[in-house]
């Protein structure tokens, strides 16, 4: 991905201080939002100059540009078709953020880039935008947690964000954990996902390999071609997890229990699905099934905004 630079050539402003460890309200902001806040194709709102601050303006749809190196790099057409219609109907309900453009006129996407897609699509001359004084790392902090918030990004480019984060601005992987309110070990295992041949993350990223699957496969000989079995015949995560030990000489062809399935004597379905719900969802899941079908789902949190963050997935809700 692209890198984020200052061009202009003027001394850099003061850096603002980084969001993370200080809620996610504090990498937004509070917006001083009308409501509702609507553009719509023939809506006859002036343009203003969109001065910096905490309150919503309209800007001229063709001033802003996309964020180099933005998390997430895959659109689906179809999705953007469906909300250009909605936004010709209804108009657009929820302002994007951008920040001044670094390097020239105009402004610099933050977050809603599939918004302003749609708006470009349903026709409108204006969108409204909270426009934000921000530095780069804000800005890319800020662009992935709104991405992983509506889980727009797949396992692949989610994990190239928390190395770029990690790369070119400095994080630790508690901090990151802290900033998308998750786990420490996802982000770890995801960013592990990064270790494999360039196929396979691209299979991975097309939704043809879970995370699971590539996780079984980090390190593993001939893991393309193992990948394209996978894709072709459906096998499990265990049944590669077997295919990955023949492949290093393991001779084991019948998949073995995980240890801590082993060791209590419990089904290690269930310790598997237990296993896949966690790297779904970033967080502790434990599972315990008292038999004849019944047994109970345990989520565990480490923060309200980690709660607020699960409270959102399960009820679908948007931010």
């Amino acid at each position: 991905m692209s890198d984020i630079k200052e061009e202009t050539g003027q001394p850099a402003p003061r850096k603002r201080p980084s969001g993370l460890g200080r809620g996610l309200n504090a990498l937004f902001g509070d917006a001083a939002v009308e409501a509702p806040v609507l553009a719509s194709p023939g809506a006859a709102r002036p343009a203003t100059s969109a001065p910096v601050g905490d309150s919503v303006q309209h800007i001229a749809v063709g001033a802003i540009r996309p964020l180099p190196g933005q998390p997430r790099r895959h659109f689906d057409e179809n999705a953007i078709a469906e909300l250009a219609d909605s936004i010709g109907a209804r108009g657009l309900l929820q302002p994007i953020i951008v920040r001044r453009a670094p390097a020239g006129e105009g402004y610099q996407l933050v977050a809603g880039e599939r918004r302003w897609r749609a708006a470009q699509r349903a026709g409108l001359h204006q969108i409204p935008a909270l426009v934000r004084e921000l530095d780069d790392a804000a800005t890319y902090e800020i662009a992935l947690v709104e991405n992983i918030q509506r889980q727009d990004l797949n396992a692949i480019e989610e994990a190239s964000a928390y190395r770029k984060l990690i790369e070119d601005f400095g994080h630790s992987q508690e901090a990151l954990a802290k900033l998308v309110g998750k786990s420490r070990s996802h982000v770890a295992n995801l960013m592990r996902l990064l270790d494999l041949p360039v196929d396979v993350q691209d299979l991975v990223g097309d939704g043809s390999l879970s995370m699971g699957h590539a996780r079984a496969l980090i390190g593993a000989d001939g893991a393309e071609a193992i990948a394209r079995r996978v894709v072709q015949e459906g096998l499990s995560v265990r049944s590669v997890e077997a295919l990955v030990r023949e492949a290093k000489g393991g001779g084991r062809k019948a998949p073995a229990e995980s240890p801590s399935a082993a060791g209590s004597g419990r089904d290690p379905d269930i310790v598997a699905v237990e296993r896949h719900l966690s790297e779904l969802l970033g967080i502790g899941v434990a599972i315990h099934y008292a038999g004849g079908g019944k047994g109970a789902l345990t989520l565990k949190f480490a923060s309200l905004d980690q709660l607020d963050m699960i409270c959102q997935r399960l009820s679908g809700e948007s931010i």
